[in-house]
């Protein structure tokens, strides 16, 4: 996939944070609420509701005060590559050893601050890395 820069562009980590739980949350009951969020997020809902508002100013999600919201089409697409991104993370972290527990703590933190371009290059990576670490008695990857 080509690089996009939209790294000027990026979304705050509360945005994202926010795009990735109801992404989930509207693959598991077709919407989400702002209790739902709240309790994903470990927020006060009055906070959820202010970011909600926000989000749908911007474009990111259908919100009616007291009933469920869903994303936007911009809101999926970003959602979507927030995803992406993270299973991306994930995966290199898992490949060069950190236990997933481990990993998905680190990604967390990670995966607001790298660089598209970075994310690019760690899935190019990736195979290498999968097929080195199933070979039997490979050894460690050499870095150079």
């Amino acid at each position: 996939m080509p690089h996009k820069d939209q790294d000027s562009h990026r979304l705050s980590t509360s945005v994202e944070d926010y795009l990735e739980r109801i992404h989930e949350l509207t693959e598991t009951k077709g919407y989400a609420r702002v209790a739902d969020i709240a309790a994903a997020l470990k927020v006060a809902p009055p906070s959820v509701s202010a970011m909600v508002q926000r989000m749908a100013r911007a474009g990111l999600v259908n919100y009616e005060r007291y009933r469920g919201l869903t994303l936007t089409a911009t809101g999926q697409a970003t959602a979507l590559g927030i995803r992406r991104r993270h299973k991306i993370l994930s995966g290199f972290l898992t490949a060069i050893g950190v236990p997933a527990v481990q990993a998905e703590k680190d990604v967390e933190g990670l995966e607001h601050h790298i660089s598209g371009i970075a994310v690019e290059k760690i899935e190019a990576l990736l195979p290498k890395l999968r097929t080195k670490a199933t070979r039997p008695n490979s050894g460690r990857m050499k870095i150079s």
